[in-house]
């Protein structure tokens, strides 16, 4: 008998998924920080990084952090308009399997017009909210400047 894998499956469309969500979510973050909230591995999954980057879904920046330089992530608005006109209609299609899902409430719909997400966001930090009405509304020139 095989050993059981200990972390469940999760298709790459959902990782994608997941990662942009935690960038709009947060607005920038580092690469570790990235990877460790979208509940990935570095070695592992860097290629869907730069996937996301090379498509113009995400952008890659440098950014100082004392005498080092750190890699940090943005969400594009090619990005969020991909979550919104793809991923969402997906995952309403496909919904995930509730073992596969790791990273928690990130999945929030980010569509302006869906009840369910206003409900959702109402009750949670109004910095998030804040930061995410800004990037939603902000032209894809200024995310890019962000």
């Amino acid at each position: 008998m095989s050993p059981k894998p200990t972390s469940s499956y999760r298709d790459r469309i959902y990782i994608i998924q997941d990662i942009i969500l935690k960038l709009v979510e947060y607005g920038e973050l580092n690469q570790t920080a990235l990877i460790s909230f979208s509940g990935l591995n570095l070695k592992k999954h860097r290629c869907i990084l730069d996937e996301l980057e090379v498509n113009g879904l995400i952008q890659k920046g440098e950014s100082p952090f004392g005498k080092r330089i750190v890699i940090v992530y943005r969400p594009t608005q090619n990005g969020i308009e991909f979550c919104r006109s793809v991923l969402e209609p997906y995952e309403k299609i496909f919904p995930r399997k509730k073992e596969s899902i790791v990273v928690n409430k990130s999945s929030r719909d980010i569509s302006k017009n869906d009840d369910a997400s206003k409900q959702e966001k109402a009750s949670s930090n109004p910095k998030e909210i804040e930061q995410q009405q800004k990037l939603l509304a902000m032209p894809s020139k200024q995310i890019a400047d962000y």
